[in-house]
């Protein structure tokens, strides 16, 4: 019987609610050798800030000593911070607010690919997963507010959309995919939980175990696309 080659999983934001849970269940799941886990407010070799490229460079220098990353899930986001929150009209959007929703929903995690896909392997299945928005997809948007989260959602999903037509290349086997957890109990849903409907309000481990389930349902064919926590794919 051929040896099992060793793997591991990588976490980023994984300070965060649904971050920590992923970990944990990721872990539990017991296949990954190693388990990777990186934050803005942890300390060392294990902190990364998305908005801070050399900080990205040395987490991926360390995740390189091995094994390679056969997993890689960013669990970041931003949607409000202390008083500002996400505009309810044109007359709200302001420069710096939307370009910071760019700089952590959007432009972060693209530097995040930038620096881990070159470290998975270049033949067979592996999964470079974000955390996106059902909010982020055009054609479902009816009801207008909420510009820069949004838009910032919106371009996260045409970059994994470009990223994943480049890494076939790479890896037919790949899979790079952007991911709607629903709604989920943690700090950055918190202000919005009032108009949630019954039984659509997750807890963290609920929602880590509905996203890994999604994960491993996807198959290359699957890649560059939007699903929801459910499985069923969202129009971008």
């Amino acid at each position: 019987m051929a040896q099992a080659v060793a793997q591991s999983a990588v976490i980023i934001g994984a300070s965060g609610g649904i971050g920590a849970a992923m970990a944990e269940a990721i872990a539990d799941e017991g296949i990954h050798d190693v388990v990777h886990r990186f934050a803005r407010t942890f300390a060392g070799a294990a902190r990364i800030d998305i908005t801070d490229e050399a900080s990205i460079a040395a987490a991926a220098a360390e995740v390189a000593k091995g094994p390679p990353p056969t997993l890689v899930f960013v669990a970041t986001g931003l949607l409000h911070d202390g008083e500002r929150g996400p505009e309810k009209a044109l007359k709200d959007v302001d420069g710096d607010w939307l370009a910071r929703n760019f700089a952590i929903n959007a432009i972060g995690p693209a530097l995040v690919a930038k620096h881990f896909l070159p470290l998975m392997p270049k033949a067979g299945r592996s999964v470079f997963a974000v955390l996106s928005a059902r909010v982020g997809s055009i054609s479902d948007n009816r009801l207008g507010g909420w510009h820069g989260y949004r838009a910032s959602k919106a371009a996260l999903n045409q970059l994994i959309r470009t990223i994943a037509i480049e890494e076939r290349r790479r890896n037919s086997s790949s899979i790079v995919v952007a991911l709607h957890p629903g709604t989920v109990d943690t700090a950055l849903s918190k202000p919005f939980q009032g108009n949630v409907a019954a039984g659509h309000l997750f807890d963290a481990g609920r929602a880590a175990v509905q996203l890994l389930d999604t994960i491993d349902g996807l198959r290359p064919p699957d890649s560059g696309k939007l699903f929801a926590w459910d499985g069923a794919e969202i129009t971008p």
